[in-house]
């Protein structure tokens, strides 16, 4: 795994040591980042199911402002910790060891909203929704922002939060991803 654009393009990242993280492809990223062209300079971008941090660093390598990156595994965020490090990026970074799937609790007294979010949870358990719930009911979106979904083929992410819009899908090898839009 590499960074694929921006100031840290073709940095290594630490690979995983686990079965329990997917990385996201650098081909699935590429095409993700692509899409989103300028709609990252400058953001404050939410990676959560974080897992190795890729796409939250592959955002800060293009000139997001700040990420802060969440996910429950020790292990995902002893290696997120480990990419940051890696790539020096620590005063742009927070990582947050949380079970996101109980809540976002872990952002509440921040009172930071967020224009970019990343969302690539373990496929077909359910989580997209109740994450996409969070961030829309704890207000942690900023206007406009672009949602990042990674989900399988087989888990629905509709019906959708009020305040949410899927813009467009698109399919990668085995996996969907779902460009979503907050109207906040």
């Amino acid at each position: 795994m590499r960074i694929i654009g921006g100031r840290l393009r073709g940095k290594k990242l630490s690979p995983v040591r686990a079965n329990a993280v997917r990385p996201t492809s650098d081909r699935l990223r590429e095409s993700v980042f692509n899409i989103l062209s300028g709609n990252v300079e400058g953001t404050m971008v939410l990676d959560l199911f974080a897992g190795t941090g890729a796409l939250g660093i592959e955002a800060l390598s293009r000139g997001a402002r700040k990420a802060v990156f969440v996910d429950h595994s020790r292990d995902a965020v002893a290696l997120i910790s480990q990419n940051i490090r890696a790539c020096r990026l620590e005063s742009q970074s927070t990582v947050i060891r949380w079970d996101i799937t109980r809540n976002l609790n872990c952002l509440r007294s921040t009172e930071q909203t967020y224009g970019l979010v990343f969302l690539d949870p373990p496929y077909d358990r359910g989580h997209v929704l109740p994450a996409l719930q969070y961030l829309v009911r704890y207000r942690l979106l900023e206007a406009a922002a672009d949602l990042i979904v990674e989900h399988s083929p087989s888990e629905a992410i509709a019906p959708l939060p009020d305040g949410l819009t899927i813009t467009e899908t698109r399919k990668y090898g085995k996996s969907l991803v779902s460009f979503l839009v907050a109207v906040v």
